[in-house]
């Protein structure tokens, strides 16, 4: 079960007529900035994680150890959950902003008219 043959060759005909075999100068510094805007976002998101792994990781680890229904009812595996969410929710978070703030900051309007 696949794309039939036909279907295929027209997706790869269009996609050979629609692109240019040299991108413009513009378009150079437009996909750099797209991917210097990735890596900063990458970047950002990664430190927050750090950031965030180890904030959530002392209150997780000594709750669980002093506070008797936490000690109770946390087994390893739900200490790893708090910590791991909230590491990857500050990852995505951080990043999405820094990525949108970056995009903005590169977006250029011709005003010529």
């Amino acid at each position: 079960m696949g794309i039939p043959s036909e279907m295929r060759d027209f997706w790869v005909n269009k996609r050979r007529t629609n692109s240019f075999p040299i991108a413009s100068p513009a378009e150079e510094r437009r996909i750099q900035a797209a991917r210097n805007c990735t890596q900063e976002g990458a970047r950002a998101g990664a430190r927050a994680a750090a950031i965030a792994c180890v904030t959530s990781a002392v209150p997780t680890l000594v709750v669980c150890r002093v506070v008797p229904w936490a000690k109770a009812n946390l087994n390893y595996t739900a200490q790893a959950l708090i910590i791991s969410a909230a590491s990857i929710a500050a990852y995505f978070i951080t990043a999405d902003k820094t990525i949108l703030e970056c995009a903005r900051r590169n977006t250029h309007y011709d005003k010529t008219t």
